[in-house]
């Protein structure tokens, strides 16, 4: 067998149904977020980023850089180790403290991946409990679907958000064996977000753990910014939170809380956890001054979500086809590959203007799209200028889906 040979076709194939990713070059302007430079073999141009994870801008705040700067002083690059061999560095004592009480949780652990923090979680806890059985909401993140697969466990999907499927399921098993029910509160592709409180309510009813995925509402949603659960005043509900420190909080990690006994034993058990070089130290720094800073101020917040009305409006205005959304994440449907990949193209060299083309098997085959951010960094000019270069785009040469 000729591997090579193998992989090139393999290549092919997805190039040929539009599935082929293609990464943009940055180099993001630090003080001049959302603007970046973007590399190409003829030169460099400057961009405007209207796809970011980094939601509240935090990755370029003065006190998380500089928090970052001083940790780089005292303690040097890399953390040194796992953690159990020389790799606990104060600054990650500090976060996991802090983060812990962010969700009133007892205990929390800082992992080098949100990716990492579901995965190796959820595949320790559902391992560690002899016949556990996974019940997924169907939209769960692949990091979660990862966990619940490298469990070995069981595992049955129910239907998106729909809690009286979630009941059926629920019902059909042993009510003896160890269940733990998985879930979002804001998922990532469509903006929508679950009912946490109902899905708690399932859990207590039939004996069931809640592993919920705080991943894009920390830092922006509830009192303090300590996401949808806290917003609904039940964030002691769900007994495990799980969440990033890339997005809002500006870095780089994810981690869980929850109570000092299930997170020891995914301290103690997961392999995920232990047979890794802990996160850098600045990181972590970084990670603790953004979420210190996100406490004690609402500015970010309201910002983000003002702005976020104004470009929902504007777009809707445009007849721009903006999926339906209760969350800060916009989806525009284009709903074909290619004509994704195009219009893309279209607006960084025409317009300047970077928004990635979102792809299977990320979304379904048919709803591809573009996933808007706004932050509080683009002022009302750039949410104009951007809505009528995409109206151009997508309704001028029929990129885009009807409204």
């Amino acid at each position: 067998m000729d591997y090579v040979q193998y992989f090139a076709g393999r290549i092919e194939q997805l190039k040929g149904r539009g599935g082929y990713r293609e990464f943009a070059d940055l180099e993001r302007q630090s003080g001049n977020f959302p603007k970046a430079w973007l590399n190409r073999p003829d030169g460099r141009k400057e961009i405007t980023i209207w796809c970011t994870n980094d939601y509240l801008g935090m990755g370029q705040h003065p006190k998380v850089l500089s928090a970052m700067k001083r940790a780089i002083d005292a303690n040097g690059a890399g953390s040194g180790g796992s953690r159990n061999i020389s790799g606990t560095n104060h600054y990650h004592v500090l976060l996991e403290r802090e983060l812990a009480d962010f969700h009133n949780k007892e205990a929390g652990l800082i992992f080098v991946s949100g990716f990492s923090s579901n995965d190796s979680s959820l595949s320790t806890l559902a391992s560690l409990m002899p016949d556990t059985i996974i019940f997924s909401d169907e939209h769960n993140h692949a990091s979660i679907i990862s966990g619940c697969r490298n469990s070995r466990a069981e595992k049955r999907v129910f239907r998106h958000n729909d809690v009286a499927h979630l009941r059926e399921l629920l019902r059909s098993v042993n009510p003896a064996r160890p269940k733990i029910i998985v879930f979002e509160s804001v998922y990532s592709m469509d903006g929508d977000i679950s009912p946490i409180k109902d899905i708690c309510d399932m859990a207590d009813e039939f004996g069931a753990m809640t592993f919920l995925d705080e991943v894009h509402a920390s830092g922006m949603y509830g009192p303090k910014g300590a996401g949808i659960a806290a917003e609904l005043g039940i964030m002691d509900r769900p007994t495990i939170i799980e969440g990033t420190l890339g997005k809002a909080f500006g870095s780089m990690g994810g981690y869980v809380t929850g109570p000092a006994s299930i997170v020891d034993s995914i301290r103690s058990f997961s392999i995920g956890f232990i047979f890794t070089t802990a996160l850098a130290p600045a990181l972590a720094a970084g990670a603790l001054a953004a979420l210190r800073h996100l406490r004690d101020s609402d500015s970010e917040r309201i910002d983000l979500h003002r702005k976020t009305k104004l470009l929902i409006g504007l777009l809707k205005e445009a007849g721009i086809p903006v999926m339906p959304t209760r969350s800060h994440i916009i989806p525009v449907l284009i709903g074909d590959p290619f004509r994704c990949k195009e219009a893309s193209r279209q607006l960084l060299d025409q317009h300047g203007i970077y928004v990635q083309p979102i792809l299977a098997p990320s979304v379904p085959v048919g709803t591809e799209r573009f996933r808007v951010t706004v932050t509080p960094a683009h002022s009302t000019t750039d949410i104009r200028t951007f809505v009528d270069a995409l109206r151009q785009v997508l309704l001028r040469d029929n990129l885009g889906k009807a409204a």
